[in-house]
């Protein structure tokens, strides 16, 4: 059977058809802010997944939808996306089903990311397991003893939104020093931009520290640098057996990781650090697609 899994980002929102293997199919991709407005975006996504069941020909059981913000899954209902304007309390699953006549569930992005890592991915044969993923937002999502962990409200494993610092700039979210102020695309760019010009992108600044320039992986080693003193806390908290990290940002890879490692050794405690393995996702782009299409069947 298949089924079709939505990863709604604030750049892109990306879909395909997805077997019962983790196998993804006749993807799309819409970006986000060409959209002129929520009514308009909401409609792209429906006449895609109308073209991907009509090209495909395939029967489809339903559609799973991981968005970037919390979410009431029970309900199928948005609270709010922090880096997109005018979705507060948005009952996109109704919206959806009526349209299409398919059941759908919906998800934070991180949860559904998480739970393709988690069946098919980096945390597979994982009980334990903590997954971020670094792009224009940090997201998080929990597995414990097997189950993903969704909190008492639903909005459980927002990483990127836990303070770093007592004081600092203030987060969208509307918190103070938030991690993804830091380390969020937008502001590693910034970064970038003061020290080597207004055309330096992500992909560019990981390739002048792949070939040893210093400034661009004093950048990487503050990420990482940042990025540990939340983990710290994680890890001392729940203390996993994994923690896997993807999105646009995470394909610094070991650019990030390798620092990270060695501040987590210093910083978190002993036993914990000792066990965590820290590693990149493998799912890749289609992490979130797979992951969402999961949501089906949980």
């Amino acid at each position: 059977m298949y089924t079709i899994g939505i990863d709604f980002g604030a750049t892109f929102v990306k879909m395909g058809l997805v077997d019962d293997f983790g196998k993804v199919y006749f993807r799309r991709k819409i970006e986000t802010v060409l959209s002129a407005s929520r009514a308009s975006l909401i409609d792209a996504i429906i006449c895609n997944i109308r073209d991907i069941i009509e090209i495909s020909g395939k029967s489809v059981s339903g559609i799973g939808i991981g968005v970037p913000g919390p979410v009431d899954s029970k309900k199928g209902v948005v609270h709010y996306f922090p880096n997109i304007k005018g979705w507060e309390g948005v009952r996109l699953k109704s919206i959806l089903e009526k349209k299409l006549g398919l059941r759908v569930e919906l998800d934070n992005d991180v949860n559904a990311m998480t739970l393709g890592e988690f069946v098919f991915g980096a945390g597979k044969n994982c009980n334990n397991l903590v997954c971020l993923t670094l792009g224009t937002g940090v997201g998080g999502g929990i597995i414990i003893d097997g189950k993903l962990y969704r909190g008492g409200s639903m909005c459980a494993g927002e990483i990127g939104h836990m303070p770093i610092n007592e004081t600092g700039p203030k987060c969208n979210c509307g918190g103070i020093a938030c991690l993804e102020r830091y380390i969020g695309n937008k502001y590693i760019l910034e970064r970038a931009k003061k020290t080597f010009g207004n055309n330096v992108t992500l992909e560019a600044l990981t390739s002048l520290a792949k070939f040893g320039n210093k400034k661009a992986i004093t950048i990487w080693s503050d990420v990482a640098q940042k990025l540990s003193v939340a983990l710290t806390e994680v890890i001392n908290l729940l203390n996993p057996d994994k923690i896997v990290i993807g999105g646009g940002v995470g394909k610094a890879g070991e650019l990030i990781l390798s620092p990270l490692r060695k501040q987590i050794k210093v910083r978190a405690m002993k036993d914990q650090a000792v066990h965590v393995k820290i590693i990149a996702a493998k799912l890749g782009a289609d992490a979130g697609i797979i992951g969402a299409s999961l949501l089906l069947k949980t």
